[in-house]
């Protein structure tokens, strides 16, 4: 599993917002935080990129939703997409001005 860790990292996607504006977006960090979440590092994702657990529920759901009907599935997509996106920003924001 390690070795597959290792293979993954390898491929990587460069933030190109960091790698010509000097400054991280705010999806820095999705993808080591799956990374750290497979190999079953929970804390480390969440502080890696704290959206990811919203976002994961979102995703889950999502799939969840296309196979059964769900009552007020609708409505609960835009509230997980909102709760999603608002701890996206907000940590965002926090690491840009505290860090």
């Amino acid at each position: 599993m390690q070795l597959l860790m290792s293979g993954i990292e390898d491929y990587m996607l460069p933030c190109l917002n960091k790698t010509f504006l000097g400054f991280e977006c705010m999806g820095c960090g999705l993808q080591r935080s799956i990374v750290l979440l497979i190999k079953g590092q929970f804390v480390d994702a969440f502080i890696m990129y704290p959206a990811i657990y919203p976002m994961l529920f979102l995703f889950v759901f999502l799939i969840f939703d296309r196979f059964t009907t769900i009552k007020h599935g609708e409505k609960a997509k835009l509230i997980l997409a909102a709760l999603t996106l608002l701890v996206a920003v907000t940590s965002y924001i926090i690491k840009m001005f505290v860090h």
